[in-house]
């Protein structure tokens, strides 16, 4: 691609302005929502959408999201049914994005073929002041370069676009850390493809009974299409390798001391990701610091700074604690599931093997994928 001078501006008058002409134009834009920093493009304009594609290194093979300020824009994009509606009128603005059948004015790039469309209204008001400057849907996945972590700040933007997009807009720092719950409408009964910070919970509320994809804590199974963004076997992924620690508490971290001791052994750049009521107890293996046990949306609001964090500090292994995967709990586990290309080790199946002999600090392969 030809490499281009990327401008980092502030949210201004004039920044929207420029931004909202560069997107008129088949330009693309970077800017913050409230979920994680969005990289756009005009989305009835095919050649500004392959654009994402080539400045991401993306799939073309994994849909996008299309991002509107007012419902009169879905006229031309989707068929809306009542349970849109009544999921509209309950969580809109904000990080909820609905799967609907699309109309055929949307271009292929945007759906990657398939018969469904994904739309959402942000409610962050940088990004509503620009989709209503411009007044056209922007297609916008996550503004990182296909398979790393999510950008929570325009910095973390500036790191993975700079020289392939000519504009960032700087809003601060995302609110949510997580993208959008992604609900499918468009079957017999609505089902959730990507869990986020509208739960299922809230969600039958509105809708009653509603499905979870079987592929949120898996990897799509072979010839598995991605009817959602996010469904890749890895993704949010560091540079390092992630491992996954499951079990009881107490030996969760013995499991992580263990591990880590091994990996700085054997001359990695190790570190764990645990929980802030652990870090004293896991004081010399660099711990780094994901929020309390008890609260998983600052798990979830601290993980992708984290994981970029890591990849900063040139981290080659890297161990983690867990959260229970229900409510905003099971949104962190599908984005640390694919960070770790579902690698977990269960904490009492390694203490047995290490206090049995079966593994010891000398087993080859100690890094090689633990599939549980």
């Amino acid at each position: 691609m030809i490499l281009t001078k990327t401008q980092l501006l502030p949210a201004t008058d004039d920044s929207l302005a420029l931004a909202a002409r560069l997107l008129a134009e088949g330009e693309l834009v970077a800017f913050p929502t409230e979920t994680v920093y969005g990289l756009g493009a005009h989305a009835m304009d095919a050649q500004a959408v392959l654009g994402i594609f080539s400045a991401k290194g993306r799939p073309a093979d994994n849909p996008l999201i299309v991002h509107i300020h007012d419902r009169s824009q879905l006229d031309g994009i989707c068929e809306v049914n009542d349970a849109a509606i009544r999921l509209m009128d309950a969580f809109w603005p904000g990080p909820l994005t609905i799967i609907l059948p699309r109309k055929d004015a949307v271009p292929d790039e945007v759906t990657a073929k398939l018969d469904t469309v994904a739309v959402r209204m942000p409610s962050h008001p940088v990004a509503m002041a620009l989709l209503k400057a411009c007044n056209l849907p922007i297609a916008a996945p996550s503004a990182n370069r296909s398979g790393k972590p999510s950008p929570t700040s325009a910095r973390h933007v500036f790191d993975d676009m700079d020289g392939r997009i000519p504009l960032i807009i700087d809003g601060g720092e995302s609110d949510v850390g997580l993208e959008s719950t992604v609900i499918s409408l468009a079957g017999e009964k609505p089902c959730i493809l990507r869990p986020g910070g509208v739960t299922k919970a809230m969600l039958e509320e509105v809708l009653g009974p509603v499905d979870l994809a079987g592929s949120i804590l898996r990897p799509l199974e072979k010839g598995e299409k991605a009817l959602s963004p996010g469904m890749m076997y890895k993704h949010y992924s560091p540079d390092g390798q992630v491992t996954l620690i499951e079990g009881e508490e107490s030996a969760v971290v013995e499991a992580l001391r263990r591990l880590y001791a091994h990996a700085a052994s054997e001359g990695h750049r190790a570190c764990v990701m645990c929980f802030t009521e652990h870090v004293a107890a896991l004081a010399d293996c660099h711990p780094h610091d994901i929020g309390s046990k008890d609260d998983p949306t600052e798990v979830a609001h601290r993980l992708f700074a984290t994981l970029r964090g890591l990849d900063d500090e040139k981290m080659d292994v890297i161990f983690s604690e867990v959260v229970p995967p229900e409510g905003v709990g099971l949104a962190v586990m599908n984005r640390l599931g694919r960070a770790a290309a579902f690698r977990t080790v269960w904490s009492m199946v390694l203490y047995i093997a290490l206090e049995s002999g079966f593994m010891s600090s000398d087993t080859p392969g100690m890094f090689a994928p633990f599939n549980q």
